[in-house]
């Protein structure tokens, strides 16, 4: 008897395989031909239905709100084990949906890594791991920075731009920080409204003489500058809470995007001096008091039950300004676990199990396709990376992560990957050291375990030749499509560029 196996790959939310006996086909006289378009038509009916069974009581797809801090580490928040930090609603959103323990970042960086939560692609794919320089530059900065010639390309499809075609209201509200030239601003990529800064809140005029004061925009129009840092947080929530009572009768996504506590931390009157962490600790109980906003204005509402809210952050804590990654090792910048596992929790009331943790592998390339699987939407032409982790998120029998490997970028240069439980950091002769400075170092290669060795503590590359072979096999692909250090990758889309960017300044009349 023989037979064989046809794999969908267009059908990634399943990644079925099937697996035909060829005697059946030819007692009923069937081509491949005919086979293979029953089966995409089979296929996309059980996905349809798949992602129907999420809609909720009234008929509608589920709201979505994304929630990502700047710069919160692995250990500042309560469900993590914080210490110093009172984070009482982000321990009632673990007590009421999933948390994740193995949640990463594509990059220790901003910018990278928000061109992963949007597209849901490595940032080499989509050519946002580095900035573009100006004539004469040759700084090694990876983050875009104020009248940046760089941005993500339009051409690109965001999460907002899957949404918005499904007929949601789409609203930002915060740090964008993927180009703050008209062409790449949040409402030219999918989004009705923005109101926030454009990048970093360390980039105002007193960072280089260059820059232009700190500009806070609503939509494309600079409405402040400087930005009163302070009650940023604050004005954030009002906004976010003044977008969900507009769009409550609506299905609406709203993407809220702190600043804090990035450096130069601060917080409102009511938060400052009040935690047992200075001004940083501040800044986390004032972004846990904004999260608990939200959720009780979804309860009032009714909208828990049709409402999938994720929080996390989009790169470790940095290392001198107080913050925590324990109890992982490493900080923002790095491609140690405390540079790129972030804090994650995900609640959905009656569809996400209350109090449930994962230690499945999952990262911010992952929501761009869960929330098109959760939604109907189709997914982009063009390749992600991401993967559907809903079967991970509804706790569905043998739901597993989709990583065959986990690639660590620092810049453009790969430099680490897990699979599995193993962690291998590549030999090279020229290790990137940070992000922003051009100092290199030869490296060997160091193996850990971080099911055993979480902090990243025992080299046992030596006692596992065999398996540092393996994993080294693994760098095979990201090099060859998605590029590594100077080289480009086969599968690597061009990001956006001007020829003559110019700062954002308010026009006074």
């Amino acid at each position: 008897m023989v037979s064989f196996n046809i794999k969908l790959h267009s059908l990634k939310v399943f990644n079925r395989e099937l697996s035909i006996n060829v005697s059946i086909l030819n007692r009923f006289k069937i081509t491949g031909k005919a086979l293979l378009l029953s089966l995409i038509l089979g296929l996309v009916l059980i996905e349809s239905n798949a992602s129907e069974s999420y809609k909720s009581m009234e008929g509608e797809y589920p709201n979505v709100i994304i929630i990502f801090s700047d710069d919160l580490g692995y250990g500042d928040i309560e469900p993590f084990g914080a210490q110093h930090h009172r984070t009482p609603n982000l321990s009632k959103m673990a007590s009421e949906g999933m948390k994740f323990t193995a949640f990463y970042v594509s990059s220790g960086v901003c910018t990278p890594s928000r061109s992963s939560l949007m597209t849901g692609c490595y940032p080499r794919r989509v050519d946002m791991h580095e900035n573009a320089f100006p004539p004469g530059d040759t700084d090694m900065r990876q983050v875009l920075f104020p009248a940046a010639h760089k941005g993500l390309n339009p051409n690109e499809i965001t999460i907002a731009d899957l949404l918005k075609e499904k007929g949601y209201a789409t609203g930002m509200i915060g740090k964008w920080h993927l180009g703050d030239q008209p062409e790449f601003l949040p409402t030219k990529q999918g989004f009705d409204f923005y109101f926030g800064i454009p990048y970093s809140n360390d980039m105002g005029s007193n960072q280089f003489g260059i820059n232009p004061p700190l500009p806070l925009l609503r939509n494309e129009v600079v409405i402040e500058a400087p930005v009163d840092q302070e009650n940023l947080t604050k004005r954030y929530t009002e906004e976010a809470l003044k977008f969900i009572i507009h769009n409550k009768d609506k299905p609406f996504f709203l993407y809220f995007p702190h600043n804090m506590p990035h450096n130069p931390v601060n917080a409102s009157t009511n938060f400052k001096g009040k935690s047992a962490n200075g001004l940083y600790g501040d800044a986390v109980e004032e972004i846990d008091w904004s999260l608990g906003q939200i959720i009780d204005l979804l309860d009032k509402l009714g909208l828990s039950e049709n409402t999938l809210v994720i929080f996390t952050s989009d790169n470790g804590a940095a290392k001198n300004f107080g913050g925590s990654n324990s109890p992982l090792s490493g900080y923002k910048g790095s491609v140690m676990e405390g540079g790129m596992r972030v804090p994650a929790l995900m609640r959905w009331k009656g569809k996400v199990a209350a109090g449930s943790v994962t230690d499945q592998l999952a990262t911010t390339m992952d929501i761009l396709p869960t929330v098109a699987f959760l939604t109907g939407s189709s997914l982009p032409e063009n390749d992600i990376d991401g993967n559907n982790i809903a079967p991970i998120l509804f706790q569905e029998k043998g739901a597993k992560s989709q990583y065959k490997a986990f690639y660590y970028y620092q810049v453009g240069q790969l430099q680490a990957i897990r699979v599995g439980d193993w962690k291998l950091f590549l030999p090279l002769e020229k290790r990137r050291m940070y992000v922003h400075n051009n100092e290199v170092e030869k490296s060997q290669a160091q193996l850990y375990h971080l099911a055993t060795d979480i902090r990243e503590m025992n080299d046992i590359a030596d006692d596992f030749p065999e398996k540092v072979a393996e994993l080294m096999k693994y760098a095979e692909r990201p090099r060859l499509e998605l590029g590594d250090d100077e080289n480009k990758g086969s599968k690597q889309r061009p990001a956006g560029l001007v020829t003559n960017p110019k700062p954002l300044i308010m026009n006074v009349n």
